[in-house]
């Protein structure tokens, strides 16, 4: 994910990281050079009077603007819950490891409490590689211990499998009375916060927006921009695809946002940046443990200024 300070209003109109123009420029250019085409053979084209009214564009533009409109706007949607779900992780996290030192007040503990927060970091970072469908072998080692990193290493729904461990961890506890039932129920209740907190984010993960709804919006998006020409041609001449390319670009740069933002935990620039915020989880979970902060170069420059 790409996090910048607000540039100056006319540096933004050149700016090139972040924006949908590289990915773009492609159909654009395409469309470019089809424009010039229809204005090149504007004569052959009036013989057979192959020429549409400019008022029907206008029309069909505002309809096509709102179904646009709503794309983005569910898109958006989308990577908006998806963020909640990783703050509210980031808290629920934070909970657990703070109850972990208030309701087991227990020296002899430590050790325990240690692997138990490198388990709820191992969560974190599972619940990343799973969403991205990306291996977390070399997170798990560095983790977990042996005989745990065997075991989870076979599961398929990782983070699942490190919660019940978590849960494990604690129903021992109780059954060494470092703990009180209610305590435990304490622990419980936040336990199946992040439940839901992964539960969510696998609901976003698999179930995209219906794919013939954007198998429609794309034909006409494109139908609309290769129709342009034909309307604009008699009143514009050589500047025709200038003006086609402009209009282009917010209808099909429109379209391209909506996609990038349906799939929030993707790895576009605009995604949100899952690597980041499980290094901050990580690093906050250790200083509630009194261990240093976790550092790699590939979560640090995550981040694009």
């Amino acid at each position: 994910m790409i996090i910048k300070t607000k540039a100056h209003w006319f540096k933004m109109l050149f700016e090139w990281k972040g924006s949908v123009l590289p990915q773009l420029l492609p159909r654009l250019t395409l469309l470019f050079i089809f424009a010039a085409s229809v204005v090149y053979f504007q004569g052959f084209f009036q013989t057979y009077n192959l020429s549409i009214d400019p008022a029907i564009f206008t029309l069909f533009g505002v309809a096509l603007a709102i179904f646009l409109g709503f794309r983005n706007s569910a898109s958006y949607e989308r990577w908006w819950e998806a963020r909640k779900l990783w703050g509210a992780l980031l808290n629920d996290t934070r909970s657990i490891a703070r109850q972990s030192y208030s309701l087991i007040d227990d020296e002899d503990y430590q050790k325990k409490r240690t692997d138990f927060i490198n388990k709820m970091i191992a969560l974190v970072h599972t619940l990343r590689h799973q969403l991205r469908f990306t291996d977390s072998s070399d997170d798990l080692k560095r983790l977990l211990k042996s005989e745990d990193l065997l075991e989870i290493s076979k599961t398929k729904y990782q983070p699942i499998m490190l919660l019940q461990k978590l849960a494990e961890q604690i129903k021992l506890a109780k059954k060494e009375q470092r703990i009180t039932a209610i305590e435990q129920l304490a622990f419980e209740d936040n336990f199946n916060k992040i439940s839901d907190i992964i539960g969510g984010c696998e609901r976003i993960a698999s179930t995209p927006i219906p794919y013939t709804y954007s198998v429609l919006l794309h034909r006409t998006v494109y139908l609309y921009c290769f129709l342009l020409p034909f309307g604009f041609v008699q009143t514009l001449g050589w500047m025709t695809p200038f003006a086609i390319v402009f209009i282009a670009y917010t209808f099909v740069a429109l379209e391209a946002i909506a996609d990038e933002l349906e799939d929030p935990f993707g790895l576009q620039p605009n995604d949100l940046a899952l690597d980041a915020m499980s290094k901050m989880i990580e690093n906050t979970l250790l200083e509630i443990d009194n261990r240093p902060d976790f550092h790699d170069e590939k979560f640090d420059n995550y981040f694009i200024t």
